[in-house]
């Protein structure tokens, strides 16, 4: 029986461990199949002077238009609500036009923030909160259109 090279062997492993790391990473940032966020949703400010649309996708990914202001980012949010009925949202900012939100901001590229949301029974809106709690929350975003818009 031939013996093995053992720097073949090496090259293998290292090939495959390079393979390996894209599907990690394509399944981290993959949402929970029916995941109650995926689709598009908005918000209207209280004065009716500006509405946000956010269109989260099944792969992670969401295109955020608020104001002026086009942004996208990469997110992940918990499968399920944990037992406050708050899922954890975190997301960073891929991308941004440069222009100015509802609130007058410009959008830095590459914050990332964490927040809490929690939905109504019907998945039907949901609000968004700095901690589990309902002490600083906006909202309610509504649904304007599921998984295919």
């Amino acid at each position: 029986m031939p013996q093995s090279n053992p720097v073949m062997r090496l090259s293998l492993l290292a090939a495959l461990l390079i393979l390996a790391v894209p599907v990690a990473s394509a399944q981290e940032t993959a949402v929970a199949r029916g995941h109650p966020i995926i689709g598009t949703w908005r918000f209207t400010v209280p004065d009716g002077s500006c509405a946000e649309t956010y269109r989260f996708r099944a792969d992670g990914t969401s295109v955020v238009t608020s104001g002026d202001e086009i942004a996208e980012t990469e997110f992940r949010v918990t499968p399920k609500p944990s037992r406050k009925g708050f899922y954890e949202w975190v997301d960073t900012i891929v991308k941004d036009n440069g222009k100015k939100d509802c609130a007058g901001q410009i959008t830095d590229v590459g914050r990332k923030t964490t927040t809490y949301i929690q939905f109504d029974p019907g998945a039907e809106r949901f609000i968004v909160c700095q901690a589990e709690s309902h002490d600083a929350c906006f909202g309610p975003l509504r649904r304007v259109g599921g998984e295919d818009i």
